[in-house]
């Protein structure tokens, strides 16, 4: 999508399946669907504006939104910043917090303490009868967006959240393609140090990002999470034709 963009498609969207290896529980499938957009000249708080008048438009009965910093869901939930506490710091928190093996538990970094204490402890308690945005997440998290610099440099993405279910990951749209081959080549050397499988470079999609990738951002939405809220339903098999007890 992000090729086309950089031809000169304008705004685009698709529904398309998607897959990760040995997600499957309550709330992941292995193939799941996805509605992923992209809007140009648009930046991550106008598209969490765009996304939330398309969720309540579908929801039994539409939800107040609120917006939230990343930083500010760490202080409100855990008293905790999340930008300048330690690994060690954070650990004790999660210990705290009684996350069980927190004491034993040997992270590769703080991002993975972070992901722990958010998953555990902030999580389900976001969207709770509202739209939840949270959006200024570390640099270290940026992924394929804009990192805006500052003390601390923070990456310009968001997520949202319903009912202490994530519904959809959105981004500034990175689009420097020196910066994303930088990106790349430290995600393949994280991932051979982790002892996963290396995959090759998108070199078609960083020369098309080099010919001219537009102002833009871009969100990929979870259409089978999504009908389970409007479903009332709790299960994702219960949304899909042939889930992967039955596929």
């Amino acid at each position: 999508m992000k090729r086309l963009l950089a031809a000169g498609s304008g705004a685009i969207y698709q529904i398309c399946k998607a897959f990760r290896n040995g997600e499957s529980g309550r709330r992941h499938n292995p193939e799941f669907t996805l509605l992923e957009w992209y809007r140009p000249d648009f930046n991550h708080h106008q598209l969490m504006e765009d996304v939330a008048t398309l969720v309540n438009s579908v929801l039994p009965k539409p939800r107040a939104v609120e917006y939230l910093s990343y930083g500010e869901i760490f202080i409100r939930h855990l008293n905790i910043d999340p930008h300048h506490a330690t690994a060690l710091q954070l650990q004790q928190c999660a210990k705290q917090h009684h996350i069980t093996d927190a004491e034993r538990l040997d992270l590769p970094s703080k991002d993975g303490w972070l992901d722990l204490l958010l998953t555990h402890c902030i999580e389900p308690q976001l969207g709770q009868n509202h739209l939840s945005f949270v959006y200024d997440y570390p640099a270290s998290q940026a992924s394929l967006a804009k990192i805006r610099t500052g003390s601390p440099p923070l990456a310009e993405r968001f997520e949202l959240y319903l009912e202490g279910m994530e519904l959809a990951n959105g981004f500034y749209e990175l689009t420097d393609a020196d910066e994303q081959q930088q990106r790349f080549s430290q995600n393949l050397e994280q991932r051979c140090l982790q002892g996963q499988p290396i995959v090759p470079m998108d070199k078609n999609l960083l020369a098309a990002i080099n010919a001219g990738l537009p102002d833009c951002a871009g969100v990929a939405l979870g259409v089978d999470r999504l009908l389970m809220q409007t479903t009332n339903t709790t299960e994702i098999d219960n949304v899909l034709s042939f889930p992967i007890k039955r596929a």
